[in-house]
């Protein structure tokens, strides 16, 4: 795998675009983010109050996590801002591989701020 490839069970960065797998309820199917398309995306800690116990979906109207059932052992969450209303959040399985491919795309990571 090279710096701007990542793939987990949940991520895949591939060339042309980021791809969340079982994103849409209730299809189960993916969402396909170009890169040219992605603002930014915001680092976060992923812990109980922001989303580390939450499934699928959201409490939040403003983000949505994909279907992720390994998300409760992992410490940090990525929201990809396109700009739109709804915004993805992910939590790979190895943030900074994941980081690298983004990077290596063009894409700017930045901490949330509180």
């Amino acid at each position: 795998m090279t710096d701007t490839d990542y793939r987990d069970g949940s991520v895949l960065c591939r060339d042309d675009a980021l791809v969340i797998r079982r994103y849409y309820f209730p299809t189960l199917t993916a969402k396909r983010v170009p890169y040219d398309r992605v603002v930014r995306v915001l680092r976060y800690p992923l812990t109980a109050r922001t989303g580390r116990l939450r499934l699928w979906g959201t409490a939040n109207p403003t983000r949505w996590f994909n279907l992720d059932g390994g998300r409760s052992g992992r410490t940090t969450a990525y929201v990809v801002d396109t700009g739109r209303t709804v915004k993805p959040v992910v939590t790979p399985d190895d943030p900074r591989a994941f980081e690298r491919a983004l990077a290596a795309h063009g894409v700017e990571i930045t901490d949330r701020r509180r």
